[in-house]
């Protein structure tokens, strides 16, 4: 078979163009002419899960920020002890094909019982939310130092950081997920969180994937 990428879908979206394209046996996410992801491996992106289930003691409440190619829904459903997962997605295009190309990646489990998707912003989401979560997994664009959509850099500023780690209990776990080394967004997930570790994944080609994984502090005791 020929390596040369096959254009399979394409829409345009309110962020720009999204292309669904085929090699061999292997897909790939082109946003806007960039790179986002593809169905080769996977393994960061399970780790950005796995490393944070395990370690909490009760993920009951489990949110993945970024549908991706599945891989991180499918590893949080491995863990019986997850009860529900809020996958948020912000392209619906996406989401759609994953009940045609991309269905044998995610292995239909966005139709399990315990899934609930939201197609909207991730910062939207986190802002209106309801309750709060007992692990957060972000893997939006391509990490804190390279969005392939600008307004998803202030996810990663303090303000977002702040955003994201109040979406959590109180001793809930975040994991995040970079292409790369990003030092600053290390040093900023330290004001936030305790026992912040870095994880890497490496690469045949360029730098190791990245997966900080940190638990939000307990709330303060007042004394009255």
């Amino acid at each position: 078979m020929s390596d040369s990428p096959i254009v399979v879908a394409r829409v345009a979206t309110e962020r720009g163009e999204l292309v669904l394209r085929q090699v061999d046996n292997d897909y790939e996410v082109i946003s806007n002419g960039t790179f986002l992801m593809d169905t080769r491996g996977g393994h960061s992106e399970q780790l950005l899960v796995d490393a944070a289930l395990q370690r909490h003691q009760a993920p009951h409440d489990v949110l993945i920020g970024g549908l991706g190619i599945g891989f991180s829904l499918v590893a949080a459903l491995r863990d019986h002890r997850v009860a529900q997962v809020t996958v948020v997605e912000v392209e619906q295009a996406l989401v759609d094909w994953h009940d045609t190309h991309l269905a044998s990646f995610s292995d239909g489990l966005l139709h399990d019982a315990r899934v609930v998707v939201v197609v909207a912003d991730i910062s939207t989401h986190l802002a209106a939310r309801a309750s709060s979560y007992d692990v957060v997994c972000l893997d939006v664009d391509n990490g804190p130092d390279w969005t392939v959509i600008e307004a998803n850099n202030a996810l990663y500023d303090d303000a977002g950081s702040r955003l994201v780690v109040g979406a959590l209990r109180p001793g809930g776990v975040l994991s995040v997920w970079s292409a790369h080394a990003s030092p600053s967004y290390e040093q900023r997930l330290r004001t936030h969180l305790d026992d912040l570790t870095v994880l890497t994944v490496p690469r045949e080609r360029g730098e190791p994937d990245v997966v900080y994984v940190g638990t939000r502090p307990p709330d303060p005791v007042i004394v009255t």
